[in-house]
């Protein structure tokens, strides 16, 4: 039943330029959603009112041509006027106007939803099926008998104003629903990649090649557990910005002052003299030499410190925790990507996998791979404990921080144990141990902090945020 069309010309029924119909090209072959959306679609010319749709999503002022359209593509002129005078729609475009990932997934979502909405009305429909049957017979004689194709695309057009007239309602409902999954989607990819920064977000992702944002944001749309993924990261990347604010601010010991040229612990005072055009130019100078005034910093600093190690459970038990456990990695990993430190995921049952993430970056495709990665099994704690020790002796810094989480329990032999603090007083590194449960005993050994949770949705647990 369902016939599609290739026209080299891209034809359109909108104000489309040649610019419009090459992106939206290179935007269709990275999509592998919007080419299933093409072969599941119900009308014969489907490819080009998707192609619409976009354009008509990105252009900063997309207008329906006024011009006679071919027969063949008035379907899509009656669906198009249709979506653009929805109300959704107009509020859509304030996201979606030359922004490409906004328009690709809207395109996405509309198309599918439309397909969907007129399958629906076609199955209740039988002479709707038969119009819609004739034109696609006429369209595979092609152009030989036109007259006919006329015909049965005029009386499928009529039909098809009818039913969009009749159930204007449950069509708008699908529309602004299309819009929530699109707006859904985008904060969704924002928080997988989204910094330590409020509103870093949106900067994060422009980094992103367009082909790897529509890979996740596709994987989003239709995975269950990547949107809860997303949902925790979210959260839990706000949990941490508060905590590491919390930290700075208690870190600064406004009572010391020094002289330097950092520019966030300048003193008011030398703001104020960079403000006014008489004693800028000093101030420049002194800033040069690192002679102005400043805040002195008592703590740790940021810079020359070892990598951040999350030994992450991953036995049976913790299954059901598998969506929130790697929102919260995601949430380490931004604090990581902030502080430029190397991020090592150990990832432990009764064997390991370590997974190293450069100054905290992590790629769409790791990303997916985080996503789709479970071990099960028992616990071992020994395992990852060893992988985290080689890390460290590989970093060229000291003070690295590992932080371990468990809902099981294991005996380490004393040899080890020995072997393992030694190690850690040489390094210095700290191990904060979050614990889902009451089996304290068996990480205080080799712990310099433990913190009993029931989640990681806990507050005991958003410890790990203010390393």
């Amino acid at each position: 039943m369902k016939v599609h069309r290739h026209h080299k010309d891209n034809r359109s029924v909108l104000n489309t330029d040649a610019f419009d119909k090459r992106r939206f090209k290179e935007i269709f072959e990275m999509s592998s959603a919007l080419q299933r959306i093409r072969g599941q679609s119900i009308l014969p010319m489907f490819e080009h009112l998707l192609s619409d749709i976009w354009a008509s999503l990105y252009k900063m002022k997309p207008e329906i041509t006024v011009d006679e359209v071919d027969s063949d593509l008035k379907v899509n002129k009656i669906v198009l006027e249709r979506i653009m005078a929805d109300e959704s729609y107009i509020y859509f475009r304030s996201f979606t106007k030359l922004d490409d990932l906004a328009s690709a997934i809207g395109t996405v979502k509309l198309g599918e939803k439309t397909n969907q909405w007129l399958t629906e009305q076609i199955l209740n429909d039988e002479d709707f099926q038969k119009e819609l049957a004739q034109l696609q017979m006429e369209l595979q004689m092609n152009e030989q008998l036109k007259g006919k194709l006329i015909e049965a695309s005029t009386k499928l057009n009529e039909k098809l104003k009818q039913i969009l007239q009749d159930n204007s309602e449950s069509f708008s409902q699908e529309l602004a629903l299309a819009v929530e999954e699109t707006k859904h989607v985008k904060e969704g990819l924002k928080s997988l990649f989204g910094g330590c920064s409020a509103g870093s977000g949106e900067a994060e992702l422009k980094k992103i090649p367009l082909r790897d944002q529509l890979t996740l944001a596709e994987k989003i749309a239709s995975t269950e557990k990547m949107k809860e993924i997303a949902d925790w990261a979210g959260r839990f990347k706000q949990v941490a910005r508060k905590r590491q604010k919390t930290k700075r601010s208690t870190s600064m010991e406004r009572s010391g002052v020094t002289l330097g040229n950092h520019i966030e612990r300048l003193l008011p005072m030398e703001l104020g003299l960079y403000i006014h055009p008489l004693t800028k130019k000093d101030f420049l100078r002194r800033y040069v030499d690192g002679q102005t005034m400043q805040y002195e910093q008592k703590g740790r600093e940021v810079l020359g410190k070892g990598p951040i190690i999350l030994c992450l459970d991953q036995s049976g038990s913790m299954h059901t925790l598998d969506a929130q456990s790697k929102g919260f990695t995601l949430a380490l990993m931004s604090i990581a990507k902030k502080q430029r430190r190397n991020f090592c995921l150990i990832l432990f049952s009764t064997r390991t996998q370590v997974l190293t993430y450069e100054k905290g970056c992590i790629k769409s495709s790791d990303m997916i791979t985080l996503a789709q990665t479970f071990l099960g099994g028992g616990t071992d704690f020994t395992l990852p404990l060893v992988q985290a020790v080689n890390t460290i002796n590989e970093s060229a810094f000291k003070q690295a921080d590992l932080i371990l989480v468990t809902d099981g329990e294991d005996c380490l032999e004393n040899v080890f144990l020995e072997a393992f603090m030694k190690k850690k007083k040489e390094k210095e590194f700290n191990v904060l141990s979050l614990v889902i449960g009451d089996s304290l005993d068996s990480v205080e050994p080799f712990s310099d902090k433990v913190v009993q949770i029931q989640d990681f949705d806990d507050e005991g647990s958003y410890k790990a945020f203010e390393i």
